[in-house]
């Protein structure tokens, strides 16, 4: 299943349900899975991880579909040329990645 059909799928089952919640309750349900997959990366248990690696990917593609982003689109503009901003595979920047973002301002 490619992200596109996974996304789809996800708002198919949930898109009412997930509308009718809204933005700001839907990211905290996102945000209590990022949670449980911290816990399941701490315990390293397989099928655990997969199970909360699956609820994070499902919970992302809701939010996603609330404010009509493609997220396969969405990667592929941003990631397709390699990083963005060396634009390298594997990346050559001299910092770590969360320093990849533009200044704020």
């Amino acid at each position: 299943m490619s992200i596109r059909e996974f996304q789809d799928r996800i708002e198919a089952i949930y898109g009412a349900k997930d509308a009718a919640r809204g933005t700001a309750g839907t990211f905290m349900w996102f945000t209590e899975e990022v949670g449980e997959l911290s816990r399941a990366l701490r315990r390293g248990r397989r099928r655990e991880l997969e199970a909360e690696f699956a609820d994070v990917l499902a919970w992302l593609a809701t939010l996603a579909s609330l404010h009509g982003v493609d997220l396969a689109g969405a990667a592929a503009r941003k990631y397709g040329a390699g990083c963005p901003r060396c634009h390298a595979t594997p990346c050559a920047c001299d910092e770590p990645v969360a320093l990849h973002r533009p200044p704020a301002g």
